[in-house]
């Protein structure tokens, strides 16, 4: 069981930037999948971006260009650095691990983008 613990959120202006940061309880190998995914309020949960070392990172179109991931893999930790934010950004921005088939969530950290 992996549990994951969310940090770097809150209040920030448009075009301001914030970092995420998740950290996960146990060992997390370098071919695991680690990502961000947000829900906004009456919204379904979206991928955000996503990065497995060494092989892929992915964002989503509305975030290309501002947001990346990063991981650091001998802290067991995964980033999201958030730059030039908008109003449309404000969500629960959730970490996702996918270990072995298995599917792991953080309780989601809340990001507000507003003047």
């Amino acid at each position: 069981q992996v549990q994951l613990a969310e940090s770097g959120g809150g209040l920030v202006q448009p075009g301001g930037s914030l970092t995420l940061s998740c950290v996960a309880s146990s060992y997390i190998f370098s071919h695991d999948v680690m990502a961000w995914y947000r829900q906004a309020p009456g919204k379904e949960r979206e991928l955000v971006a996503s990065i497995i070392t060494g092989v892929s990172e992915y964002y989503a179109d509305s975030v290309q260009g501002r947001f990346t991931i990063s991981r650091d893999n001998a802290k067991n930790t995964v980033y999201l650095r958030m730059t030039n934010l908008k109003p449309e950004d404000t969500a629960v921005y959730h970490c996702h691990v996918l270990q072995r088939g298995a599917f792991f969530w953080g309780q989601g950290i809340a990001v507000t983008v507003s003047s």
